[in-house]
């Protein structure tokens, strides 16, 4: 008997001719490009046994009531609606994993655009002047030696410890299971850091206040739940190096905003690369704009001309697990929130 797969993601002809193929003779695959289940025909989402998508979620389980798996098209999981999160007949996975890379050049952009001072090189660009004094304006730390500390050592993180650790950097991990030091979530080949070994001391939320001093650059790569909440405030930014940089590209309302922008003006910490909000578009008066030592990006960190290739992926190799009755990767846990 075939499944029926509804997907409602803008995929290609050949995405969806790479996911027939995963069993061709089993899979019956349907798409509707949207962002709203009410141009789904009832009888798709009367028969639909799989779902792949982003917005389009079912509002009930009788809307869909043969439906028993849900693949997100996203990493994160916060958009699901409560009874989603709540129930237990239908299995939800996220894409985490696939956003490893262009997120960790993302945030290495942000570090060297930092320390090589590179806003004000091209302020001089701009200028069309030559500057003098160039050993004074110019000369910075270099990566190597630095302490790089990752809020959230995930599959993201992880990749960002490798690119660090590839630097030259020290490395700082965070994660909310310290006993933990695995990932058994889906990694794009050779990325990351699976097994846990690069590391140089790992850290959990009760000994984050010992691993900010230590840091020169922070990374926040959190989730958003309800411990997550505004977990960098006041107590964290104080606790940093004046001279060192925070960098978020997690969710926004993992961090205060008021204390953020007090901690740049006061000069608690050096400056912050910001591409998430806790309110998305930023605000035409927000501060934020307006403060020197800040980078501002529209939350794109993850984009990539890559990206439904590596979903197609991982949903590939998810739909192969699902059909041989195999653990499913990046199980959405209801009690995480991720």
């Amino acid at each position: 008997m075939s499944v029926i797969v509804l997907i409602t993601a803008n995929f290609t002809e050949e995405h969806l001719e790479r996911l027939h193929q995963v069993a061709p003779d089993h899979l019956n695959i349907y798409q509707v490009k949207t962002r709203n289940m009410d141009d789904v025909p009832d009888t798709l989402k009367e028969q639909a046994e799989v779902l792949y998508t982003f917005a389009a979620l079912p509002r009930s389980r009788q809307e869909m009531p043969h439906l028993r798996w849900i693949q997100l098209h996203s990493a994160g999981a916060d958009h699901l609606p409560q009874w989603l999160r709540t129930q237990r007949e239908i299995v939800v996975t996220t894409a985490s994993g696939i956003h490893a890379v262009p997120m960790a050049e993302y945030t290495f952009m942000i570090i060297l655009a930092f320390t090589r001072r590179l806003t004000l090189m091209l302020e001089y660009q701009r200028r069309a002047e030559w500057p003098e004094n160039r050993w004074n304006l110019f000369a910075n730390g270099e990566l190597r030696d630095m302490t790089l500390g990752v809020v959230g050592y995930g599959s993201i993180g992880r990749e960002i410890g490798r690119l660090g650790k590839a630097f030259g950097m020290r490395l700082l991990a965070m994660r909310k299971r310290g006993g933990k030091r695995e990932d058994f979530g889906y990694v794009v080949p050779g990325t990351g850091d699976p097994e846990g070994r690069l590391p140089d001391a790992w850290y959990t939320p009760d000994t984050l206040l010992e691993m900010l001093p230590q840091c020169d650059v922070v990374v926040n790569v959190l989730p958003l739940t309800p411990e997550t909440h505004h977990f960098f405030g006041e107590q964290e930014f104080r606790a940093m190096k004046s001279t060192a940089y925070f960098i978020n590209i997690g969710r926004g309302k993992t961090v205060d905003e008021a204390a953020l922008v007090r901690a740049l003006r006061e000069g608690w910490i050096a400056g912050a690369g910001l591409d998430v909000f806790e309110e998305e578009p930023l605000r035409e008066d927000s501060p934020l704009w307006h403060i020197n030592n800040v980078i501002l990006s529209p939350h794109v960190s993850a984009f990539s001309t890559r990206y439904d290739d590596r979903a197609v992926e991982l949903f590939a190799t998810n739909l192969r697990r699902y059909l041989r009755g195999e653990p499913l990767f990046n199980v959405y846990n209801p009690v995480l929130g991720y």
